[in-house]
């Protein structure tokens, strides 16, 4: 019997052969903490080891962006003590100069393909569209991880979501993910490693990869992987990675996995709507719902491809009465290209606030919050009561195509009809 990729990388990861169900302690190749996990991870490293030195720094990657600028006297300090924290230890810490943590961990080259990536944020399964393994812990495990450069996992088991057919011009891997969590479930993929392959996947870019991986633990997955091909190889090049070295971990033609199977020919922009990821519709289904902010941007959907396709949907139109439009770029990387580009300046000239590469009001953390009764569209990942504000308040989950075209008319939009 052979193996799928995710046992393969726990494999190589533990030092011997695994299969899906066993448990192992493996090497953690990389680990990233954010402003908001990093304390947490502390503490519990100084209960495990009675100080705050980590084993092996320089597999850690630090960066500041849930609340950036920090938007409290209590972050400013907690911005403060991470840094010192980062300097005791040698730990490369991003600060607060360059996005999100996510996009800066696969644009900077710290996810490389057959790597055991752990970071204390859900979100993390976002890596595993560069051919690794990559995983969200909890702060109380990536202390541990400080503590001792490994730990525990069951060998999970996978899920091959096979895609195929052509997509309609502004559906994207947004709708595509969207799409599936809506047949599976928030629950159908608990702890299993969501594989997407098929034409449709071979055919589409990073970023959109980028955003089906970032929403695996949306259906409950432990990662999200796509595995390597001419397209990851050009993305590894672009980004300074000329060559790898080792073999690329692949999936074996007889190895075991669960089989979903999804034609994308003709399939509409999809919504998630309020209060669940999986509660998913055609954006036929809620055209001429009422929108009071749209928020362009977050992990998910602050790529340059996605900024790009907005500006195009929005060139020589304006924002609509009453409604906010937030853009923020996911990195300063990206913001210098739309910048130079001339995409910031569509959305300014619009009426869009565009604000700084940090998470913004996709967690509620931070600025851009909604208040009760209002509707908030939005490009980012999950649309829980009160995750971007007042718990009285809605918000559905869309491609960029569709918040931008929703942006113009002040309510849900089929971009294809702008």
């Amino acid at each position: 019997m052979g193996k799928t990729i995710a046992e393969k990388i726990f494999s190589l990861a533990s030092g011997k052969d695994v299969k899906a169900g066993d448990f192992v302690l493996a090497k953690i190749d990389k680990a990233m903490v954010h402003d908001i996990t990093a304390p947490l991870a502390i503490k519990a490293l100084e209960r495990i080891t009675g100080e705050r030195k980590v084993k092996y720094p320089e597999r850690v990657i630090m960066a500041f962006d849930h609340q950036v600028p920090a938007d409290s006297i209590k972050a400013a300090e907690t911005h403060k003590m991470l840094r010192l924290f980062a300097k005791e230890n040698g730990i490369l810490n991003y600060d607060v100069r360059e996005g999100i943590a996510h996009q800066i961990m696969v644009e900077k080259g710290h996810a490389l393909p057959n790597q055991l990536i752990v970071g204390a944020d859900s979100h993390t399964c976002m890596y595993g569209a560069l051919s690794c393994f990559s995983t969200g812990i909890g702060s109380t495990d990536m202390g541990f991880v400080f503590a001792t450069g490994k730990l525990w996992f069951k060998v999970p088991e996978t899920i091959y979501f096979e895609v195929n057919g052509k997509l309609e011009k502004y559906v994207c891997g947004k709708d595509i993910i969207l799409k599936l969590i809506g047949m599976v479930g928030a629950d159908g993929a608990n702890y299993k490693a969501c594989v997407y392959g098929g034409d449709t996947i071979r055919k589409i870019g990073m970023s959109d990869r980028f955003t089906m991986c970032n929403m695996a633990i949306e259906m409950g997955g432990k990662a999200g992987i796509v595995e390597f091909d001419s397209i990851t190889e050009k993305y590894l090049k672009e980004i300074g990675i000329k060559e790898i070295k080792e073999e690329i971990l692949k999936t074996d033609e007889d190895a075991k996995f669960e089989k979903v199977e999804l034609d994308v020919s003709g399939m509409e922009p999809q919504v998630a709507k309020p209060h669940r990821v999986d509660n998913v519709c055609g954006v036929s289904e809620v055209e001429g719902t009422k929108v009071d902010q749209v928020f362009i941007g977050s992990c998910t959907n602050g790529r340059y491809e996605d900024l790009k396709v907005a500006a195009e949907i929005l060139r020589g139109e304006e924002v609509a009465k009453n409604v906010r439009l937030i853009v923020i770029p996911a990195s300063r990387s990206i913001y210098k290209k739309a910048l130079k580009d001339g995409i910031i300046d569509i959305f300014v000239e619009a009426g869009a606030l565009v604000e700084f590469p940090c998470c913004g009001p996709c967690m509620g953390g931070s600025f851009g919050l909604i208040a009760s009764g209002e509707v908030s569209v939005s490009t980012s990942n999950r649309n829980f009561v009160g995750r971007q504000g007042s718990p009285e308040g809605k918000i559905y989950l869309v491609s960029p195509a569709t918040a931008a075209a929703t942006a113009i008319y002040g309510e849900i939009t089929d971009p294809r009809k702008v």
